[in-house]
């Protein structure tokens, strides 16, 4: 693509873990259009890690939750239509050059061609659902289907034309963010001596299919600590709290339960100062990958191909191969892809990235330049 756009809109409106595996497309196109003026459209949940991204330079938030709420009502449906093109409005005030839709929906590709934008960049039919591929005038294939959502993501911007030479994706936190997390560790005696694990249990109220059992968590938070000397931190949103609380109950050895987080950017900053995470396949998985931090993930139904960890961040992969696994049926009630995976092999992986944590911190130390 020879031609410079002056403004582009990116389009990726949820989940949490979607929209940060746009981050690396997001650096990017940033290398390649440094000039140009750059906006995202995205729903609420995900909006204020790209708020304080330095890269973007105006968000455009879909009110999701307004709209369904409106539209249960006769009487608030068009009052829903009026917000919706309140919202498309001020997308096609900023007379957009291009719009990269990284979604693959309906309602993605509505946003697109609503836009007014004449360069309107997607995917084909094969690689997109609900008609989404009609939305969008420049359409690029896939070589293949089972292909992480990363580099789903950076391979549409390379059959653009665009250099996708890797550039690590920033996650910028506001002073004020790193202060709530400074202060609450300082007051919990963090000893930076000692390892910081920490441990995010919980899944998105939709995805409790994707949960492994709190007392295995139990287990090996206890035996994290015991062979490791480990200090143990779990990270919780709302009522997951209720499945922290549940862990410690059945613990031998004191944990950190974190604050409740008012943002992404506060949650990023306590993994930074995290020497490994562990969890399932959720957004905070995907979070403590792009801020550096090591990652053991436990995975059941979801594809490990597809949902795998920021790929530059030492990462493994707890899974049991099972013939009805990947799948996406959210009511199975016999879980074996979850209820197979024992303690004892995430103990060990654990374990292995402690080491390497250690021997890392001795040869620092032993050479201090």
């Amino acid at each position: 693509m020879t031609e410079t756009p002056k403004r582009i809109l990116i389009i990726r409106l949820s989940a949490i873990g979607d929209v940060l595996r746009v981050l690396p497309a997001l650096q990017v196109i940033k290398k390649n259009f440094p000039d140009s003026y750059i906006a995202w459209a995205v729903e609420e949940k995900a909006q204020d890690i790209l708020a304080a991204h330095p890269a973007i330079d105006e968000l455009f938030v879909f009110p999701k939750s307004s709209l369904i709420k409106k539209l249960k009502s006769p009487r608030g449906a068009w009052t829903a239509v009026k917000e919706f093109f309140a919202f498309i409005s001020e997308i096609r005030q900023k007379r957009f050059d291009m719009a990269i839709d990284f979604h693959g929906l309906f309602k993605s590709g509505l946003i697109s061609r609503l836009s007014g934008a004449p360069k309107r960049i997607g995917f084909t039919m094969a690689h997109t659902r609900e008609l989404n591929f009609l939305f969008n005038n420049r359409r690029f294939p896939l070589d293949t289907k089972k292909l992480s959502r990363i580099d789903r993501n950076l391979t549409l911007l390379k059959k653009m034309g665009l250099d996708i030479t890797h550039t690590p994706p920033v996650l910028h936190v506001p002073p004020e963010d790193r202060e709530v997390i400074r202060n609450f560790l300082k007051q919990q005696r963090i000893d930076p001596r000692r390892p910081l694990v920490a441990i995010h249990p919980g899944t998105s109220p939709t995805t409790p299919y994707k949960r492994w059992d709190p007392y295995r968590y139990a287990v090996v938070a206890d035996k994290i600590i015991e062979e490791n000397g480990a200090q143990i931190i779990f990270t919780w949103w709302q009522q997951e709290i209720d499945t922290v609380k549940e862990i410690l109950h059945q613990m031998k050895y004191r944990a950190i339960i974190a604050p409740e987080t008012k943002n992404l950017c506060q949650l990023a900053e306590i993994f930074r100062y995290c020497t490994l995470y562990l969890g399932g396949d959720t957004g905070p998985m995907h979070l403590a990958a792009f801020a550096g931090l090591p990652v053991v993930a436990v995975f059941g139904p979801t594809d490990h191909v597809v949902n795998e960890p920021y790929a530059h961040t030492p990462h493994i992969i707890i899974r049991k191969e099972l013939s009805c696994s990947p799948c996406r049926k959210y009511t199975c009630a016999k879980r074996d892809c979850m209820k197979s995976i024992k303690e004892d092999n995430v103990i060990r992986a654990v374990g292995i990235m402690i080491s390497s944590f250690k021997q890392k911190k001795a040869a620092a130390q032993s050479n201090p330049e």
